[in-house]
């Protein structure tokens, strides 16, 4: 609300304690308006939908109150400092305190795998749920982890459950697909994130006028951001059936982060810790590079850890935050979690995480803002919070056809459902690629390769323009190839690129 306030003269409203009045009043209107205004679109609606939408709309309400009260950064920038040594460990440390026990499979029993999978594979031009596309010898996001938690639950003999947080955009495609399962030695659990109304970003009021999904009620509503993970998982009743099964930790992480796997040491160390002690959430942060400088990172902030994210920095001190050497690290979003605290916070509505107010604007030009948070920004929450900083190998997100290039090339190696550096690659860091826009769209991308590069070698790849590559194509060092507009270039199959700058028009005709 402050966005309409600040401009008004404070003389006109009787100076400083005039306007803090005035911007009271007026919050109090804006909470009156909205709460009529959802209680007539829950009126279009009834049965379990209208238990579902009320749950949902109460915790809207919550995120909406908090959001008019906001007044500037929510972060003091002097106030920042960095995490004490021992607040974020080194994988290494983790790895050395012992090793893995015998009874691992009585820690694995304790334990709840939760993919985030509320997302859709637009930005990859394909339709339905992300998780549902394939990314290596036909696998898609979803087939590698139920075969790796399948894996695990064979080798040690374990029930490991797999719970998919879904949003209203991927909860049916992805329930007609969990069918495939059914004879896989893995349980899976689904549950819905919240849906959210869309809010004018002039009147602050819902867009929607009755709680339908199709036609012009399309694109009104939103799923909150997987911070929504801890109400929803409660609100389903979900979180209080795996408490009753003896489980206590989950571990939570993006679907197409193909790095994020079960790591044993990592649970050891969770499940080993003296009661008093128990350490109720950790981050797993691994270290910056020029390409993560946007990443979300673990500050000190009123002597308790806390993530924070390139939203939350006033504009003069973005580009700090973006430096690597003061913000060494950045949030992987792969997160172990106890459920008890989770209970227990939400039971205490204690769970308080930074809004992110995200912009806008639908196709009929409405402009719109969406009220988001993030899971990892919870961290501040609970008690005995950890930092731990993992290889970079657990940090694998396919979000363009550039990283699809990278997982699906002999770089990697697929055993059980688990992607790792093939052992032929001489340094362990990932090549550059960069595919331009005629690669964007999967269909188009996979059309363009008549099979994958030989990419064991590879520094650095950037393709531009109309480019197709023939089979068993090899390239090594930095390779650039780019087709000029109207031009088009074929890489001949067989050929070795190494340290090379193709340009022009290179045809390949059959006769």
């Amino acid at each position: 609300m402050s966005l309409y306030v600040e401009g008004l003269s404070k003389e006109l409203l009787g100076g400083h304690s005039g306007m803090a009045q005035f911007q009271k009043v007026m919050r109090q209107q804006l909470e009156t308006s909205m709460h009529a205004e959802l209680e007539q679109l829950l009126s279009t609606v009834n049965g379990t939908d209208a238990e579902v939408s009320k749950k949902d709309f109460e915790g809207f309400r919550k995120i909406f109150h908090r959001f008019l009260q906001v007044k500037g950064p929510s972060v003091e920038w002097p106030k920042i400092n960095r995490p004490p040594e021992d607040s974020i460990q080194p994988y290494d440390k983790i790895k050395s305190r012992g090793g893995i026990p015998d009874n691992i499979a009585d820690s694995l029993n304790k334990l709840v795998v939760v993919k985030l999978n509320g997302g859709l594979g637009t930005s990859m031009g394909c339709k339905g749920p992300k998780s549902l596309i394939s990314v290596r010898n036909e696998n898609t996001f979803l087939d590698l982890t139920v075969l790796q938690i399948e894996h695990l639950n064979k080798t040690y003999n374990a029930d490991v459950p797999l719970v998919l947080m879904n949003s209203f955009n991927t909860d049916e495609d992805t329930k007609k697909i969990l069918q495939k399962y059914t004879h896989h030695r893995v349980k899976i659990h689904t549950f819905n994130q919240s849906r959210y109304p869309r809010i004018n970003k002039e009147s602050l009021l819902p867009v929607a006028k009755d709680m339908g999904m199709t036609g012009e009620n399309a694109d009104v509503w939103y799923p909150p951001g997987h911070g929504d993970i801890y109400a929803s998982f409660y609100n389903s009743g979900l979180l209080e059936q795996l408490i009753a099964e003896g489980k206590e930790y989950i571990f939570v992480s993006n679907i197409d982060n193909l790095g994020a796997t079960v790591d044993l040491f990592i649970l050891n160390h969770l499940v080993s810790q003296p009661n008093g002690k128990r350490c109720e959430f950790i981050m797993e942060v691994t270290d910056k590079t020029r390409a993560d400088v946007k990443g979300g990172t673990l500050i000190q902030y009123d002597g308790k850890l806390r993530l924070l994210e390139i939203a939350q920095v006033p504009k003069a001190h973005v580009d700090e935050f973006k430096s690597v050497s003061k913000f060494k690290i950045f949030n992987t979003n792969n997160l172990w979690i106890s459920l008890s605290a989770i209970k227990r916070l939400q039971e205490q509505s204690d769970m308080d995480m930074e809004i992110i107010v995200n912009p806008k604007t639908l196709d009929g030009g409405l402009n719109v803002i969406q009220l988001e948070t993030a899971v990892g920004a919870a961290i501040k929450c609970f008690d005995n919070a950890l930092g731990i900083n993992v290889p970079r190998s657990r940090f694998l997100p396919v979000k363009t056809s550039s990283d699809l290039l990278l997982v699906m090339s002999n770089l990697y190696s697929l055993d059980a459902g688990s992607l790792t550096m093939s052992e032929k690659r001489e340094f362990p860091t990932t090549p550059h690629v960069k595919l331009g826009s005629s690669f964007t769209k999967v269909q188009e991308y996979l059309t363009r390769f008549e099979s994958i590069p030989d990419m064991l070698e590879l520094d650095h790849l950037t393709v531009s323009g109309d480019v197709t590559f023939g089979k068993q194509v090899s390239l090594k060092g930095t390779v650039i190839i780019i087709a000029n507009h109207g031009d088009r270039i074929d890489i001949p199959a067989g050929s070795v690129l190494e340290n090379k700058i193709v340009s022009g028009n290179l045809r390949i005709l059959d006769h």
